[in-house]
């Protein structure tokens, strides 16, 4: 009997569940608004929850616990000056799950999950400004281009076509040929 078992399995093993529900919360503390399946985002809500709670004491002791969860400084960095002091007066409840829909492929019901009293212009900020940093890249010439640039041509591969596109070099072994038999 399942007495007092709480969670959902969604189909994976534990190691790989709890790698998902890690990358989620990555995501979501990241972007502070992300798209997923309904299940998905309800086993998320207390585990994103529990970080940002961890979040509002600044102790050294509390730091390293959320990056035994999350693993990135700049993120738990995100979380104690950042989310840390915007729940400060907040007693939880710092997730909200909205229904969306369904998926098209498997009609599996999807959800926005987001933090409450978000920023709006931090989602795909990452994304806008890894775009600007390869354009300004891709326009700046370096060195090694200008080196690349000027190389040697390479001879044309003679055609094995007959006719007009015949080379004058093939046109002489031919003829060379005829000559010889």
């Amino acid at each position: 009997m399942r007495h007092n078992i709480s969670g959902r399995k969604l189909n994976r093993k534990t190691s790989h569940r709890l790698s998902l529900l890690k990358n989620l919360s990555k995501s979501l503390i990241t972007h502070e608004q992300i798209e997923t399946t309904l299940p998905k985002a309800k086993d998320l809500r207390p585990f994103v929850e529990k970080i940002l709670t961890i979040g509002k004491t600044n102790t050294l002791a509390a730091k390293r616990k959320v990056y035994s969860f999350l693993g990135d400084k700049k993120l738990v960095e995100k979380v104690f000056s950042v989310l840390g002091k915007r729940y400060q007066k907040r007693n939880g409840g710092y997730v909200r799950i909205l229904k969306s829909g369904f998926r098209y492929g498997d009609s599996a019901p999807k959800a926005i999950i987001e933090l409450v009293e978000r920023n709006v212009n931090v989602k795909g900020l990452e994304d806008k400004l890894r775009e600007k940093n390869s354009k300004k890249e891709i326009e700046k010439p370096t060195p090694e281009d200008k080196v690349s640039s000027v190389e040697p041509k390479t001879q044309d591969i003679p055609s094995l076509k007959k006719g007009k596109d015949q080379t004058k070099d093939e046109a002489i072994d031919k003829n060379s040929i005829k000559k010889d038999k």
